[in-house]
This record gives structure tokens, sequence and C-alpha cells, in this order.
């Protein structure tokens, strides 16, 4: 029997003049270790999901820690039986998570919450509390009574709470995200408009799932994450739901059922969105991946192609199909 997949997902805010320097050799230890997914780099630090046997992860979160300004990167493991990622990378970033507001100095965030005291903290009927993930993260799991933005990228958020929070009226508020990485940086924010009093969950939902009873959850559904498993339920095991591999948004057995639904062409969040010679080329290289899967290779090149593609359309399509349920 193969060993588990051992999936490490981490982050540190730290400044590091020299990141650029640090993405080769970064790169070579993954190569050297078969460790797969990615990493991203920037002057404020580190980010990001990687995947391996437990004995490769160990060396490369040891390489980590060689630098002392990365030492106490915040981590935290999951498993699965497959790898959960194509391919290797070490990225180069303005920011390791994309909110687009210059000056924001994740030091000065909120509040740190540990999963223990979470649910007490959410339960006080004076604290907003707001779900800092995306639309197609939400619609798949949150904590109950949480405020869901519904926005389409971190980019939004800061308009959301330009529009919808007052720190005169909301003066205690408190927000999580998957890892505890957005909340680092939308915390401050808050703090930066005149909000004294943020919290934020230490770790994540991650955190919270693997500390905190299922028996005592206040957590509803899954939780969506960036590698193919699509979600984890409770137990931190793969979810129930797979995703469209033409728009990458999570999708149920009954949007398979659809007819709108054809693998690797389109499902009913995106079909509306597609010509006809766009489904012929996606038609042709799902093909050429089901030939590449019955000859048990990876069909990489497809994958990036593909990838590619969704940047362009996810947005196109979520647009359009709010549009068609308005009208």
């Amino acid at each position: 029997m193969s060993s588990p997949i051992v999936i490490a997902a981490l982050y540190r805010f730290v400044r590091l003049d020299n990141f650029r320097e640090l993405r080769q050799p970064l790169l070579r230890v993954m190569l050297d270790n078969q460790i797969r997914g990615t990493l991203l780099l920037a002057a404020e630090g580190i980010n990001g999901t990687v995947a391996g046997e437990e004995s490769a992860i160990r060396r490369l979160l040891d390489y980590l820690r060689q630098d002392d300004r990365l030492r106490d990167f915040d981590c935290k493991f999951s498993a699965d039986e497959t790898m959960p990622f194509y391919r290797t990378r070490v990225k180069l970033k303005r920011e390791i998570v994309t909110m687009g507001i210059e000056d924001i100095d994740p030091a000065k965030g909120g509040n740190y919450v540990k999963p223990a005291d979470w649910n007490t903290l959410i339960n006080d009927p004076e604290v907003t509390l707001i779900d800092t993930r995306n639309d197609y993260e939400t619609a798949i799991g949150s904590f109950a009574d949480a405020i869901l933005p519904n926005t389409k990228t971190f980019r939004d958020f800061p308009a959301y709470v330009k529009e919808n929070l007052d720190p005169r009226k909301h003066r205690k508020v408190a927000m999580f995200c998957t890892g505890g990485i957005r909340c680092e940086k939308s915390t401050a924010y808050l703090r930066q408009q005149g909000f004294d009093e943020v919290y934020h969950l230490a770790g994540g939902i991650l955190n919270y799932l693997e500390q905190v009873p299922e028996t005592e959850s206040m957590w509803e559904g899954e939780c969506f994450v960036f590698d193919n498993r699509v979600s984890v339920n409770h137990a931190l095991e793969k979810g129930s739901y797979d995703q469209c591999h033409a728009c990458r948004l999570p999708i149920t057995d009954a949007d398979k059922a659809s007819e709108k639904y054809q693998s690797g062409v389109n499902c009913p969040a995106c079909y509306d969105t597609r010509s006809n010679a766009v489904r012929g080329r996606f038609l042709e290289r799902e093909k050429q991946v089901q030939l590449a899967k019955s000859r048990g290779e990876l069909h990489i090149g497809a994958d990036v192609a593909r990838q590619a593609s969704q940047r362009k359309t996810l947005k196109l399509a979520v647009k359009q199909n709010q549009r068609s349920k308005a009208g």
C-alpha cells in the first residue's frame, strides 16, 4: 500500500527584500523531493499549499526554517490518498494574497481567537460575523449566521466594507477565511478604516475543523480548498463536491445530471458563456485527457491550457449566470 500524501498549507507575513533570490533554490528543493503544489514569494512573505510524502514535506519545511525570517510560519496539515496537484511551481508576486490595497500592514490586524474560543465569540449578539471568502467558496459551507459578502475575488472585499460596514454601528467584527491568511489583511484593513474591536479565527476554518469536535461545531457544510480535492468535510477528508474542469466552480451530482453539464466542457453555471467553437475545443481537449487517463498518463498540457481559459471565463460565467437569474 502506498503512503498517504501529506498536504501542507503554509504562510507567513514577513519582510523578504530578497524574495526573487529565494525562488530557484526553493524550487530545486521541491523538485528534488518530488513535491507538487505552488508557493508564492513576495516582499511581504510566503504563501502556498504543497503536497508530497511525509518525509519530503518534512525536508521542505526544515529547509524553509533555516531562514530565520521564515522560522515561525503558520502551517496546517491534511492528507489524501492521491496527489492533489499536477505541477511544481514557485511564483514571484507583488502580494502573497491579493487585496490590491497599498500600505496594509498585516502586523496591525485583528485579535487572534483560538478555535476553542471561537464559538463563544460568535455567539455574542453584538458580534458581526463575516466570511471573507469568495462566493463560490461560501456557497458550499460557512459558519451558522455568518454574513456572506458574495465577493468574486478578494480584491472586492474593500469595496464591500466601504458599502456595508460602519465602525460606529459594527463595534465588534469577527472574520474568518480558509487558512487565516486573508484575514491577516482584512482585519488590518478594517483597523485602518477605523474599526477598533476586530477579531479573526486563528488558523482559519481548517484549524477550527481540526481542533473543534464535530459535536460542538458551528460549521455547516464543507470547506472549499484550492486543490483537486475541491472540498473537505469536518474530518478534513475529501468532501462530496466535484469541480467543473471548464470554469473550476464546485459542482454536485445534481449539477452533473443536468443537461447543461458535459465533463470538461461546461456545467450549469458556465453553460451559457460557451460558444459552439469553444465547446468544440474543450470537447477535443477532454477527449485527449480521457485518452491519457486510459493510458495511465497525466495530460498536463491540457490542464495548463484549461487553466489559462478558466482565468478568462470564470468571472464572465458567474456574471452572466447572475444576470440570467435576475432577468
